[in-house]
């Protein structure tokens, strides 16, 4: 098979999608001639400002708040960032966060880091579905919590925290709640201030928006303390504001909220998944099957070295990952497979995909093909069934 890129394959949506042609036509004028500076007092600025002006109320029009509510950042771990270090800037002497084990690296490093600095981290564990237990939560809140930063759909399993009710038990304790809502943007109904969530993050780059751009919605009754100094997005996010890039983040919320209810991501998943578990006997789903984003499947290949299968699969026109984007190339298995209490062989194991927007039907069966004769070929070639590694590749890998 052909490995140009209109013929690839793409079911890794979860690390990064596909920009919406409709989002880059939005974009064009702003990264040609009409290239003003926001901040600028004339015609050119002026028109730039109110550019940005119509994406805030876009984006909040999807999250249904109120445009001085959102503020646009860089990234999402930027957002995440923001938000946590907020929380502990605004009340200095509570100097202990909860976070979960199975978070995206940009929340768990930070709280490395500011465990270094003296805060003292609970992170809460998770049951081999994945699942969060409120019991946990419940009891690990205490006087001197800053904040609790939980995500709401994993990106390696899909697996959902019950935010309703983790929003529900914070506003209880009085305590601020964090929400990574990065993978569920464009999924689910994402309802901020509807919830009692205090702050939550986006990322443009995983709602078919280019990368660069990102979002943190901020309550309007809670106290924020800016991570940039400086005059730009009313003075909580210092930075000449990505006029362009925030633009078609405005476009992509438009259509993310009338591709809301589509139910065609999900047939192309289940379709996908219980075609691979008919044809490997042996393989599994890791992860609560049924409280899951509608578009992943993290899939259990005994005997499979999940490095090796990148490898043929990417030589057969099919992207998938074995994790997080943000943790390629790494020699370790999963952080959030090993959450989940998976031996090193099943984390190692293990694929994820993510479909999207742009998937289609053929594709769907064309990738059930790859997978099965791709894994099939693996195991003909593993000595004694045991997995085949990139380490000790045979000559067809």
């Amino acid at each position: 098979m052909s490995t140009k890129p209109s013929e690839i394959l793409y079911l890794d949506n979860n690390a990064t999608t596909q920009v919406d042609p409709q989002v880059v036509a939005e974009m064009m004028p702003w990264l040609t001639e009409q290239y003003g500076n926001p901040s600028s007092v004339y015609r050119l600025g002026r028109l730039a400002a109110d550019a940005v002006e119509k994406a805030r109320s876009r984006v909040a029009s999807l999250l249904k708040c109120q445009a001085e509510e959102i503020i646009f950042t860089s990234c999402g771990t930027e957002s995440i960032n923001s938000a946590i270090l907020s929380a502990c800037a605004t009340d200095p002497d509570k100097r202990h966060i909860i976070t979960s084990t199975v978070e995206h690296s940009a929340t768990i490093k930070l709280c490395q880091q500011l465990a270094r600095r003296g805060w003292e981290i609970t992170s809460l564990p998770v049951n081999s579905a994945g699942c969060l237990e409120l019991e946990c939560l419940k009891n690990a809140i205490r006087p001197d919590t800053a904040i609790v930063s939980l995500l709401w759909g994993n990106n390696e399993t899909g697996v959902l925290f019950p935010i309703q009710e983790i929003a529900r038990i914070c506003r209880e304790k009085n305590v601020l709640f964090h929400c990574d809502a990065v993978q569920a943007i464009g999924k689910l109904e994402v309802h901020p201030s509807q919830l009692g969530i205090h702050y939550l993050s986006l990322s443009g780059h995983k709602l078919y928006c280019p990368k660069g751009v990102g979002v943190l919605y901020v309550g309007k009754r809670v106290r924020f303390t800016p991570l940039l100094y400086g005059s730009q997005e009313n003075s909580r996010r210092a930075g000449t504001q990505n006029v362009a890039s925030i633009v078609g983040l405005g476009k992509a919320a438009e259509l993310a909220a009338q591709h809301l209810t589509e139910k065609r991501i999900r047939i192309y998943r289940d379709t996908f998944e219980q075609a691979i578990l008919k044809a490997l006997p042996g393989t599994e789903v890791n992860g609560d099957p049924a409280q899951r984003l509608s578009n992943t499947s993290n899939i259990y290949f005994p005997s499979t070295e999940s490095e090796a299968a990148l490898l043929l699969l990417d030589h057969a026109g099919l992207c998938c990952s074995a994790g997080s984007a943000c943790s390629s190339g790494s020699i370790h298995p999963s952080h959030v497979l090993k959450a989940m209490d998976m031996s090193n062989e099943r984390a190692r194991s293990s694929l994820r995909f993510s479909f999207g927007r742009f998937n289609t039907e053929a594709e769907t069966q064309s990738a059930i093909q790859i997978v099965v004769e791709t894994i099939q070929k693996l195991k003909q070639h593993s000595p004694n069934n045991g997995p085949v590694s990139t380490a000790a590749a045979p000559s067809w890998l």
